[in-house]
């Protein structure tokens, strides 16, 4: 029982490194780091969707290393990639150098989640996997509430920010060498075959992810942004509104009982309705600050929900793969997340903040159409 605990608090931490600070950060620090190396908005859409393409490129690289190299390896590379990308980040004095280490961070999340479904796997047995999953997928939470904190004391110091981030993830990275499981490989197959995808139910969950994960880039990578230069939020109420984000998301925790209970597709419905609602409140900031809090942590909420449905589903669909389970929709997310950077960017130079926002929550409601063949019925 210790070791299983064990792994969960070092695959939470990780998880924490790798979404909260290596990648979701950068939306929350965007606005200084901006001013600083002198970034349009277009130019920091293209660096915040390098993340998330190498995000993409993580998660091919997991399948491809899943059976040659052990999950703890792997998790160990992870959290190296995330370290080293915070550390470039640090130094970065242009837009060329940031994006270096904003994808090479972005790598890291991709790297993250398949060795972790696939130590789950070996560790905790088939009633608790999906437990287990979403306390681990919920660390994102952790970061990013802890990213929000930092932020509040360092008072627009980002590089300081990033260093403090590159040792804590030093630290987790040799946790994770001593709280992962040791076996070299999974049992059952490996390799990567494209006759998974056409498995019942994965096309319609990955199309779902993929809106998904568009949709979210409003709030990850241009939220803060928007709370700036269109409300004029200070840096200290930004950091207070991205607590929100992260404290909401810790719901995402509850996710396999609430999924238990209730069954996964009306629980990812609720979760991508709140998503498509907390993206165009957003507007409603300029009426009360109140409204943009509660915008951000509706959002949060619902995000992490939804992801951690996505993740149990397709474990649930792949239960032969839990890495692919896990890692095809968090693929179709991130190519969702990868497409929207660039686009919202153009969007809200072309239609507009508001027109922008509901352009784009609308790409959340399409999500909830495209995944209802989620199964309605609880698991047990």
């Amino acid at each position: 029982m210790r070791r299983s605990l064990n792994l969960v608090a070092a695959a939470f931490a990780l998880t924490a490194l790798a979404y909260g600070l290596a990648r979701f950060a950068y939306g929350l620090l965007l606005p200084q780091i901006r001013v600083d190396l002198g970034l349009n908005v277009t130019q920091a859409g293209w660096i915040g969707g390098s993340a998330f393409a190498a995000y993409c490129a993580g998660i091919v690289l997991a399948f491809v290393c899943n059976g040659r190299l052990s999950p703890r390896l792997i998790a160990f590379v992870a959290g190296l990639a995330a370290t080293a990308g915070l550390g470039i980040v640090v130094l970065a004095f242009s837009g060329f150098s940031l994006g270096l280490g904003i994808a090479l961070a972005g790598l890291s999340t991709g790297l993250t989640s398949p060795p972790l479904a696939s130590a789950v796997s070996m560790q905790f047995s088939e009633r608790d996997r999906p437990k287990a999953n979403a306390v681990i997928n919920a660390g994102t939470t952790a970061g990013i509430m802890l990213s929000g904190m930092a932020a509040l004391i360092a008072a627009g110091a980002w590089r300081e920010l990033y260093a403090l981030f590159a040792l804590i993830g030093g630290g987790v990275t040799v946790w994770l060498w001593f709280a992962i499981p040791s076996r070299t490989h999974c049992e059952g197959p490996q390799g990567f075959k494209l006759a998974v995808l056409k498995r019942s139910g994965v096309p319609a969950l990955c199309s779902s992810a993929f809106l998904m994960g568009l949709s979210s880039t409003v709030i990850w990578t241009f939220g803060a942004d928007i709370l700036r230069s269109e409300f004029d939020f200070s840096d200290t109420h930004i950091a207070w509104a991205w607590i929100a984000l992260g404290a909401t998301g810790v719901s995402g925790s509850i996710t396999g009982i609430l999924t238990n209970r209730y069954g996964k597709g009306r629980v990812l419905r609720l979760a991508l309705a709140g998503m498509a609602i907390g993206t165009t409140g957003l507007a409603a900031t300029a009426s009360s600050a109140a409204y943009g809090y509660a915008a951000m942590g509706l959002f949060g909420a619902a995000y992490i929900v939804s992801s951690c449905v996505y993740l149990i589903e397709g474990i649930d669909l792949l239960p032969d793969r839990p890495d692919l389970g896990l890692g095809i929709p968090f693929l179709a997310l991130a190519l969702g997340q990868t497409a929207g950077n660039p686009l919202f960017a153009s969007a809200w130079n072309t239609l507009g903040l508001l027109g922008a926002l509901m352009v784009f929550s609308a790409a959340a409601c399409s999500a909830i159409v495209t995944g209802r063949r989620v199964p309605e019925r609880p698991v047990c």
